[in-house]
C-alpha cells in the first residue's frame, strides 16, 4: 500500500495523528490476518509552503525539512505508529519525474506553457472519477488561475519552471522543479510497481491530489492502485482541524497531556470515514474506557500480545483453546466489512464485561480465555495493554498494607479511611483479588 506522507514544514497536527493511526491500524490488521504487507510512505521535502518558511527564517530549505520531518517521526514513534517499510523522499526522484514528464509530453497528454509543463486533463479517460463528478461538473467550478496559457483551468502543473530564489533542477524546459502532483505517481510506481493493491490518504487529499496522481498513471498507461482508501477529518467545533484555520493542536500538545493510546482508542471507536470531535471530553472518555482494558489487564495478569506473535493462525497455533476462536472471527468481520473498528472495539469491551463477570463468578479458566482474546485483538489493532500499575512509592506502600491488613480484619471503616488518603494523594484505588491495587 502507498500512503501519501508528510509534507514537512509545521508540526504534526491532530489530524496527521489520525491519518498515521489509521493507516498504521489497516496495516497492523492485515498482518494479523497472515498477509505481508509492503506500506510505503512519501515524505515531500520541497514544496512551497518549505520554500516560505526558509525565506521567511532566513534558512535553507533542506534545514526545514530535517527539522519538521524529526517532529514527525517523534509524533509517530510517541503514537506507537510502525514505520513505513519504505520512505522516499521526493528530492531523490526528481530524474523518474522528469522521466514522466517528457513521457506525458510525448504521448500528447502534457503540454508546455511559458511557466511549466501542464496535463491536459481532457485527454485521461475516466477525470473526476474519484471525485464522483464528471469532467464538465469539475470544469465549471474549478478556480481560474493566472496562467494565460493553460487550456483548461482543470489541468495542472506536473513542472513548474525556476523562480528567483528556488531551489531548482535541470530538465528539458529548463531549471525548474516538479508539481505536488507529480511526486507521489513516480514513488509508487518505483517502489510498488505498475499494479499496487492501495492508495490512502486523507479525504483533502481526494481532490485535487489523488484524482491528479491517478491521472497521470492513466495517461502514462500504467494499471496504477486497485483500490482507495481516504481518512475522515478531525473536526473543532464542527470545522475541519487544519494549519490554514489555525485551529490544530499539535501531537505534542496532546501528549503532554494525556496517554498516548487514549487518542488511538478514540480513532479506533470511530469508522476511519467519519470525522472526529478532539476536545477534553472527548479525550477524557477514551481514558476512562481505557482504564476499563487496563483494570483487566492488571485483574488478569494479562501478557501484551504488542510484545509478541499478533498473527491470528500463527497465536491460535501455538495456543489452542487459549483465545475465544468465534470471537476473533467475529471481530475479523468486522474489520473486514470496510474496516469497521468501531464495531470491532465494541466487541472488545463485551468481551471485558465477560471476563469480568467469568471472574466475579469465579470461572477463573473463562476469565483468562476471554481475557487473552482481548489481549489478542488490542494487539492486532496496536493498543497497547498495561497490566502493571507502574512504580508505587514507599508511602503509598505503607497505605496499601495498612489497608489490605485493615480488609482481612473485616474493619471495613478504616479500609475506607485509607482508601480516601490513598486517593487524596493522587492513586486510583482498586479491589484486586490479592489485595489493593493503586496506580496513578
Amino acid at each position: 500500500m502507498y500512503v501519501c506522507g508528510p509534507t514537512v514544514y509545521e508540526a504534526p497536527h491532530l489530524g496527521h495523528g489520525r491519518f498515521m493511526l489509521v493507516f498504521d491500524v489497516l496495516r497492523r490488521y492485515l498482518t494479523f490476518t497472515g498477509l505481508d504487507v509492503v506500506h510505503v510512505s512519501n515524505v515531500t521535502d520541497i514544496d512551497d509552503h518549505i520554500i516560505e518558511r526558509a525565506a521567511r527564517e532566513g534558512r535553507r530549505e533542506p534545514e526545514v525539512a530535517a527539522e519538521y520531518e524529526a517532529r514527525w517521526w517523534e509524533a509517530m514513534d510517541a503514537l506507537e505508529v510502525l514505520r513505513p517499510t519504505g520512505v522516499p523522499h521526493a528530492t531523490a526522484y526528481i530524474q523518474g519525474m522528469v522521466d514522466l514528464v517528457a513521457d506525458l509530453v510525448a504521448r500528447g497528454s502534457a503540454y508546455e506553457t511559458d511557466d511549466g509543463v501542464y496535463l491536459q486533463v481532457d485527454t485521461v479517460d475516466g477525470y473526476g472519477l474519484l471525485a464522483h463528478q464528471p469532467l464538465e461538473s469539475l470544469r465549471s467550478g474549478a478556480r481560474v488561475e493566472s496562467s494565460a496559457q493553460k487550456r483548461s483551468p482543470l489541468d495542472f502543473a506536473l513542472w513548474k519552471k525556476a523562480k528567483p530564489g528556488e531551489p531548482t533542477w535541470p530538465s528539458p524546459w529548463g531549471e525548474g522543479r516538479p508539481g505536488w502532483h507529480t511526486e507521489c505517481v513516480v514513488m509508487s510506481l518505483s517502489l510498488l510497481g505498475e499494479s499496487f493493491d492501495l492508495h490512502g490518504g486523507g479525504q483533502d487529499l481526494i481532490f485535487p491530489h489523488h484524482e491528479n496522481e491517478r491521472a497521470q498513471a492513466v495517461a502514462a498507461g500504467k494499471d496504477f492502485a486497485h483500490h482507495w482508501l481516504h481518512n475522515g477529518w478531525v473536526t473543532v467545533g464542527g470545522e475541519k482541524m487544519s494549519k490554514s484555520l489555525e485551529n490544530f493542536t499539535t501531537i505534542a500538545d496532546l501528549l503532554e497531556r494525556g496517554d498516548a493510546r487514549a487518542y488511538r482508542l478514540l480513532v479506533l471507536r470511530a469508522h476511519y470515514s467519519s470525522p472526529i470531535e478532539v476536545t477534553p471530553e472527548t479525550i477524557a472518555d477514551a481514558e476512562k474506557a481505557l482504564d476499563r482494558l487496563d483494570a483487566l489487564a492488571r485483574r488478569l495478569s494479562l501478557a501484551d500480545p504488542m510484545n509478541g506473535p499478533v498473527v491470528r493462525e500463527r497465536y491460535v497455533a501455538a495456543a489452542p483453546g487459549r483465545v475465544d476462536e468465534d470471537a476473533v472471527l467475529r471481530f475479523c468481520a468486522h474489520m473486514d466489512d470496510d474496516l469497521d473498528t468501531a464495531a470491532a472495539m465494541g466487541l472488545v469491551f463485551e468481551l471485558v464485561n465477560r471476563a469480568h463477570a467469568a471472574a466475579d463468578a469465579g470461572e477463573m479458566p473463562a476469565a483468562q480465555r476471554l481475557g487473552a482474546t482481548v489481549a489478542l485483538l488490542c494487539g492486532a489493532l496496536g493498543l497497547r495493554l498495561r497490566a502493571t500499575a507502574g512504580e508505587v512509592d514507599e508511602a503509598a506502600e505503607r497505605l496499601v498494607a495498612l489497608r489490605d491488613a485493615a480488609r482481612r480484619a473485616r474493619d471495613f471503616e478504616r479500609a475506607d479511611a485509607l482508601r480516601d488518603e490513598l486517593v487524596a494523594a493522587g492513586w486510583t484505588v482498586e479491589d484486586g483479588p490479592d489485595g489493593t491495587i493503586v496506580r496513578r
